[in-house]
């Protein structure tokens, strides 16, 4: 919940002509405010920069005051949306099932889910890491074909590394990364195992990016504050060079 939408079309902005001229190694994908996202689709050149929601509603349409439905964000052009972030199961109570249909409508609609799993620190320190991370992958997603599963984007963010400014080392990141791929081998294949997109995000900035990505199975970020200032944001893009 942050900038207000001049703020926020001045941002995307500033970030496409940052981008001028530029080959990144990774796809782009900017996560906006529903007030935002038709106007900075609009501010961008969306074949180098993509643009997500950061939410949507668990039902189609109707009596909902309040809610952005999946149809509803994709008639604005943006073609991503984040579901399951850590702080909309924390405040907002969302559990796998209301996560399990916000996917299935975000794919109804054409949009990519990104989709964020993660422990909290008592899970952590109890050992408990693998266990969450799978039940959390196995009761909202294990139901999906796997033609349908292949169209998302996983994001493991560990909860106790987000703002905090502490990180998981990019050892530990590569471990639970390995761990997530594996088991999605056991249910889909190899093949599309391997081909999950599966970020890291968790206080990743310019400094601690490099070391992240050059890990086998961190296949790219997701950026909380340091993609808030065109300056933050570009080293961490310009540091993925797999």
């Amino acid at each position: 919940m942050n900038t207000t939408l001049p703020e926020g079309i001045a941002l995307a902005k500033g970030l496409n002509e940052a981008l001028k001229g530029k080959t990144p190694n990774c796809d782009v994908i900017i996560g906006t405010p529903f007030t935002h996202l038709a106007s900075v689709v609009a501010a961008v050149d969306t074949k180098k920069i993509g643009v997500a929601a950061e939410n949507c509603a668990d039902q189609e349409k109707g009596a909902y005051t309040g809610e952005v439905s999946a149809a509803m964000v994709a008639s604005t052009g943006a073609k991503y949306v984040i579901i399951g972030h850590s702080e909309r199961r924390k405040y907002y109570h969302e559990t796998s099932e209301i996560l399990k249909t916000k996917v299935k409508l975000a794919l109804a609609n054409g949009l990519t889910p990104i989709f964020c799993i993660g422990e909290v620190l008592e899970e952590r320190e109890a050992g408990k890491h693998f266990e969450v991370v799978d039940t959390q992958v196995k009761d909202a997603l294990f139901d999906l074909s796997a033609e349908d599963f292949s169209k998302l984007i996983l994001a493991y963010e560990p909860v106790w590394a987000i703002g905090t400014g502490k990180t998981a080392t990019d050892d530990q990141a590569e471990e639970i990364h390995a761990h997530v791929r594996a088991t999605l081998a056991a249910k889909y294949g190899k093949q599309i195992a391997d081909d999950c997109t599966i970020l890291y995000g968790g206080s990743c900035n310019a400094g601690n990016a490099k070391a992240l990505f050059a890990k086998p199975d961190v296949d790219g970020g997701l950026i909380g504050g340091a993609s808030l200032s065109v300056e933050k944001f570009m080293p961490i893009i310009e540091a993925f060079d797999k």
